[in-house]
């Protein structure tokens, strides 16, 4: 094992949007032959955009610019990460009309900004994610778009409408901040289907919907409220929002109780935590619980301690990290019925209309699989759509990848997972081709687990 980092690897993503100066000012890239129609492509809806024709569309090329933010990308993936390069094209930063300005990147302090990234060599398709967590519109592009785009595929990304640990303070009512995220999300993939006609000359011939966590989330609800706009998706461990649970605010009470010595590992257990990822509690104690649970428990449910987080859930690393005293009693099945109404704005059902396949690690002590994918899972056959589903639970993965690099010996990245799960998603829409039967995709005892995995790699099993 190696040493825990000295700053979690959550922490530097916070620091980054809450408590650095904001990037400069975005400036358009130099002109070149390689991005036509350029001058053509307007967002539509965007109240403001700024368009660039640049030599490299990947983080490779965009490292040290203004067109990506690596700090916020700090811990999704493993260090040892490949990623490829060298995609020319155009890229597309802006907002649309919002009223919160939690999101400081380009100097612009607006909500509601998206990147899109239209590459010379398109191949036809479209991909589509929301930001993981409390992060903005860059967070996945070494995770997700840098090899989208090889591909030849256009990628858009939003940040949801409203980010960092503030999150919650957006909106009139209890629930509006993340009902937000899933119109932001339709609202962008509406608008990029129709910029990436401008650009190439027609709409895409397929798109997909994909993201890790709250990106996971969206891709879910997208699936079920919208599949007229979307050929399939690939959830990465997506949170689980049910309005009589399980949900975050079931499980991470418990978690709270455990910093405070009142629950023990069997509590912990109850609740849905694995047996086995005991290692990992040290570090979600310290960078993930706390935060996590007095920022959505504000979110859905302000009545209940409105001291705490209070009208922020911090200015310092250590308060922003704190959890609240009073969330280690917190229990959502006692609080009122107006709690699971605000819940019940976001929830899923289960009632996907395309082609899903989900991932979960089974070292998840976030969102642990057996309260979140697990029951999502038999959500989905419940309402007669097992078809179209297929999930893969990554035998030592989880939340964050980069959680690797310390503990080698014990976990693997789902990062190389989520690309075989992508291309496996293709293959169903586009080929036909059905992918493996749900089961646990093994960990190899020896071999490269960082940039490899194989899907039917592992035991298939039954729902």
């Amino acid at each position: 094992m190696r040493p825990s980092p000295g700053v979690p690897l959550l922490a530097a993503a916070l620091l980054a949007g809450a408590l650095t100066a904001p990037a400069p000012a975005l400036a358009h890239g130099g002109g070149g032959a390689h991005c036509t129609r350029e001058d053509r492509v307007r967002v539509p809806g965007a109240a403001f955009q700024q368009t660039a024709c640049l030599a490299d569309l990947t983080t490779t090329g965009l490292a040290g610019t203004p067109y990506t933010d690596l700090a916020d990308q700090a811990g999704l993936t493993a260090q040892a990460t490949r990623t490829p390069s060298g995609v020319p094209g155009v890229q597309v930063d802006g907002y649309f009309p919002d009223s919160s300005r939690f999101n400081a990147t380009h100097g612009w302090r607006h909500d509601a900004q998206f990147v899109i990234r239209l590459p010379d060599r398109w191949n036809g398709g479209l991909v589509v994610t929301g930001a993981p967590g409390t992060r903005r519109q860059y967070a996945t592009d070494k995770a997700i778009s840098d090899r989208v785009l090889a591909q030849g595929y256009a990628y858009a990304a939003t940040d949801k409408g409203n980010n960092g640990t503030d999150f919650y303070r957006d909106g009139e009512r209890a629930g509006d901040a993340i009902a937000e995220w899933n119109t932001r999300a339709t609202q962008l993939t509406r608008a990029a289907r129709k910029v990436v006609a401008q650009r190439y000359g027609h709409a895409p011939r397929r798109t997909y919907m994909t993201g890790i966590s709250n990106g996971g989330y969206l891709t879910r609800w997208q699936l079920e409220n919208h599949p007229e706009l979307y050929d399939g998706g690939v959830d990465w461990e997506g949170a689980l929002w049910t309005a009589d649970g399980p949900n975050l605010l079931t499980s991470l009470p418990t978690a709270v109780a455990r910093t405070y010595g009142s629950a023990s590992d069997e509590d912990m257990y109850g609740v849905g935590f694995a047996p086995g990822s005991e290692f990992l509690w040290p570090y979600h104690e310290k960078a993930y619980w706390g935060v996590t649970q007095k920022t959505y428990r504000a979110e859905f449910d302000p009545a209940y301690d409105p001291g705490c987080p209070g009208p922020s859930a911090g200015s310092t690393l250590e308060e922003i990290l704190a959890p609240c005293a009073s969330d280690a009693t917190y229990d959502y099945a006692s609080r009122p019925a107006s709690v699971r109404r605000a819940v019940a704005r976001v929830a899923l059902t289960g009632r996907i209309g395309k082609p899903l396949i989900t991932l979960h690690g089974d070292m998840d002590t976030l969102l642990p699989k057996a309260a979140d994918s697990d029951v999502y899972a038999r959500m989905v056959d419940r309402r007669g759509r097992g078809p179209l589903h297929r999930y893969y639970t990554v035998q030592g993965g989880t939340h964050v990848d980069g959680l690797y690099d310390t503990h080698p010996d014990r976990l693997r990245p789902i990062l190389p997972c989520y690309r075989s799960a992508f291309d496996a998603l293709v293959a169903w829409v586009e080929r036909g081709t059905r992918p493996p039967a749900d089961r646990t995709v093994g960990r190899p005892a020896g071999g490269d687990v960082v940039d490899r995995c194989a899907l039917d790699d592992g035991a298939a099993s039954g729902r």
